[in-house]
């Protein structure tokens, strides 16, 4: 019998190289896009300044970490958010295994990974998806961080009442089980979004493609996380033997 100590090693290991490989494909297709919406942003303040719609030229600050350093520190940063999501992922796996209605942990681990992914990612996406530099007013921070993270308590709600309602309609058949669950999940994320402000900084002139790129890129780096973490761990905790996991394959 597997210990506590066993699952959550195995899910930070699992955190690790998840994280790794995600701030891979953030180099690859997020950082091109951050480097051009910067250069934007240095363009429009070259361009203010040329106008004088400052009344003395200040001295130009220059960042704390160097453009190298922050893409160097992208894999740092992935790698543990990585470690601390797999760990988490650990324990939820071991607080819900037994509410989870599959006698197989892999088929479980990744139940568990498919709704952390919707209600962590993707429910507060569809709200309020990430911005480039040069994007956003620095005196609504807070607010954007606030309803930010209740989009997400609210996404992991909309996920826990579609199971619910799944296990309700459950006595009525496979089809209303799946039917179920997408009305409880659906309504509930479609109730929040219409209560929570909606907020839009992003100015006219800030070019559509290259902000949808950045987006969709940001959605890769998540997607690439949690399906490495979801796999990860289910090759980690299958009990199967190795012959037969070869011959259902």
């Amino acid at each position: 019998m597997r210990t506590f100590g066993s699952l959550l090693v195995r899910g930070l290991i699992v955190g690790l190289f998840a994280g790794l490989l995600a701030g891979t494909f953030a180099y690859v297709m997020g950082e091109p896009r951050v480097d051009a919406a910067i250069a934007i942003e240095e363009a429009g303040a070259a361009h203010s300044h040329d106008h004088g719609d400052s009344a003395e030229p200040a001295a130009e600050e220059k960042p704390l970490v160097s453009r190298e350093g922050q893409k160097a520190g992208l894999f740092l940063a992935t790698s543990l958010y990585g470690v601390a999501l797999g760990g988490m992922f650990a324990v939820a796996f071991t607080l819900l295994r037994r509410k989870l209605r599959t006698g197989n942990d892999a088929y479980a681990a990744l139940g568990l990974a498919a709704a952390g992914f919707i209600g962590i990612v993707l429910v507060p996406f569809f709200k309020y998806p990430p911005n480039p530099p040069a994007v956003g007013d620095p005196d609504t921070i807070t607010r954007r961080t606030v309803t930010y993270l209740l989009t997400l308590v609210i996404g992991l709600l909309a996920v826990w009442a579609g199971v619910a309602l799944s296990r309700w309609a459950a006595r009525y058949g496979d089809i209303a089980r799946l039917a179920g669950g997408v009305v409880g999940l659906v309504v509930t994320v479609v109730a929040a979004y219409l209560i929570l402000p909606r907020i839009n900084e992003v100015p006219e002139t800030f070019p559509a493609t290259l902000l949808w790129q950045f987006r969709f890129a940001s959605l890769g780096t998540q997607a690439t996380l949690w399906l490495l973490l979801g796999f990860g761990y289910a090759a980690a905790v299958d009990r199967r033997p190795i012959r037969t996991k070869v011959a259902a394959a």
